[in-house]
């Protein structure tokens, strides 16, 4: 197993530190981009929301386009990640 590395992300208007192995770095930046572009989407589209709403459209949305390549892409180590700021999100809002 590589040594994991600690990148910085944003979703939404939130930055979260999050260690990934390097070989990850491409595909969570790219699902990060369409992430984001998502919640613009919606944002200009549902005016007057919060981010967490947006945020909520844009999980509901993923998680049901079609799965390629396995879990949209994404192995264990990244969903884990990403499960785990979504456990801080729970926290904090």
């Amino acid at each position: 197993m590589q040594e994991l590395i600690p990148i910085n992300v944003v979703i939404g208007d939130r930055t979260y530190r999050i260690k990934i192995e390097p070989r990850d770095e491409e595909v969570v930046r790219k699902t990060l981009k369409l992430i984001n572009d998502k919640i613009i989407e919606y944002k200009t589209q549902f005016a007057g929301r919060d981010m967490q709403d947006y945020i909520a459209m844009v999980v509901l949305w993923y998680a049901t386009q079609p799965v390629e390549g396995g879990v949209h892409g994404l192995n264990h180590t990244v969903m884990d990640a990403l499960v785990r700021m979504e456990q801080q999100l729970d926290k904090v809002l």
